[in-house]
């Protein structure tokens, strides 16, 4: 199922009409959006500027409404304590790495159903269980490789890598003809490695997710769970990462790809104007940052998996979701956030945001993974969970950096063996 990011279904108007037309519940549900909402966000950077803005025209459009923020360090963690409470804001963003869909409900106020918001949003099968969406995505990204140009120019490379024995190549050249670190890893911060998660489905298409849940050894040469670990297995034990991982840090990280002292890091697109910003900040081109796909063709095309970052809810507990919807609805459809963030934007209609035009040179083709089948929702997590092999975090990784460079007893055969073991045990006691 692979589709352009171009591709327009539905529009604002069906959007807005879908979020309006939301199920009952408390005090001042569907009535006027009136009197004052708190709104809980991992953004510390921008809630006293841009969101700040947005707050000011927000209230413009609705007389009468007020919006609070609460900008949350650790969003995550603290989100997770707030949940234990009824106090988590009227609006907020799924705490994705401590609430499974299954748990949606319990939380969160439906805002329709799936079938007719996926006329008009990207991922709306990320924010649903069972038939209903609870949560809509901020923006999205296409998963890639963000790199120095000049890096890779100075190594001779000027067309990205077409499989992942050129790409290694391509690291060593950076190596031995630069100064530059040639792949960064983020080790420490730790979400950038979860973040690799991202590039499921970049070989195995749409219904990667299921097949993963389906395979009982997914860490084998020709599927995406291999090709993910394995490229970032050799990267190191090649050397051709950075000399100590335990060191890294991530806002570090951004100043010195834009400075040309690191070549290469794996992320979405979002990290594409970060990293601009960066180099415009150290007096240099925009254009130095670059955004290639990952190294793997699919019948001598590239494909980048499209991913969704967080996803904006609704307070099933809140006083006031009249206004708490409608905020929802306008900071989906009319704030430009996605826009602001180089980032792909939900709403189908909108165009593809600029970062995109590498993507839009090599004619990559763009995968957003299907939306997993009703009752199935939770069950690649439970499995993950049950294994106790993190996908979608980030230990298991560093672990098998820690392999990969020496720091831990083992060989990429013996740890993916005893992933395979954790993994197809985990599946045949969820699967009972």
């Amino acid at each position: 199922m692979k589709k352009s990011v171009l591709a327009a279904t539905g529009g604002v108007v069906a959007a807005a009409l879908a979020l309006s037309g939301c199920s009952a519940g408390s005090s001042n549900d569907n009535g006027k959006p009136s009197g004052t909402i708190t709104v809980l966000t991992n953004r510390t950077d921008l809630v006293d500027t841009t969101f700040k803005d947005y707050a000011a025209q927000f209230e413009k459009k609705y007389p009468g409404t007020n919006v609070k923020f609460e900008a949350l360090t650790d969003y995550e963690g603290d989100a997770k304590i707030r949940l234990s409470s009824k106090d988590y804001g009227d609006a907020l963003l799924i705490p994705s790495s401590t609430v499974t869909k299954d748990k949606y409900s319990s939380y969160f106020e439906p805002l329709g159903k799936t079938s007719d918001l996926e006329k008009t949003y990207r991922f709306a099968g990320d924010g649903s269980y069972d038939g209903e969406v609870y949560g809509i995505s901020t923006f999205g990204s296409a998963m890639g490789l963000v790199i120095n140009k000049t890096v890779w120019k100075d190594a001779g490379i000027t067309t990205p890598p077409t499989t992942q024995d050129e790409y290694l190549a391509d690291l060593k050249a950076i190596k031995d003809k630069t100064d530059a670190v040639p792949y960064y890893t983020n080790y420490k911060d730790g979400w950038p490695l979860a973040g690799l998660e991202n590039a499921l489905g970049t070989t195995q298409g749409a219904d990667a997710r299921m097949k993963l849940a389906a395979d009982k050894s997914p860490w084998k040469a020709g599927s995406d769970q291999y090709n993910i670990d394995d490229m970032l297995f050799k990267t190191v034990s090649e050397g051709l990462s950075e000399s100590d991982p335990t060191t890294t840090n991530w806002e570090e990280s951004k100043d010195l790809l834009a400075q040309g002292k690191i070549g290469t890091m794996a992320l979405g697109s979002w990290a594409v104007s970060q990293m601009q910003d960066a180099a415009k900040k150290a007096g240099k081109s925009a254009d130095e940052i670059g955004f290639w796909p990952m190294p793997w063709q699919t019948d001598g095309k590239f494909t980048s998996v499209t991913t969704t970052d967080k996803l904006l809810a609704v307070n099933k507990n809140s006083k006031n979701k009249a206004t708490a919807k409608a905020w929802v609805n306008w900071f989906i459809n009319d704030s430009g956030y996605a826009k602001s963030q180089g980032a792909i934007s939900p709403v189908k209609a909108d165009p593809a945001p600029s970062t995109l035009k590498d993507f839009e040179q090599i004619g990559v083709q763009y995968v957003e993974l299907n939306a997993d089948p009703k009752g199935k929702e939770s069950l690649l997590t439970d499995i993950a969970n049950t294994s106790e092999v993190d996908i979608f975090g980030n230990t298991y990784r560093q672990k098998l950096i820690d392999v990969a460079r020496g720091a831990a007893s083992g060989t990429e055969e013996s740890y993916f063996a005893t992933l395979n073991k954790q993994w197809a045990a985990a599946k045949t006691q969820v699967d009972q």
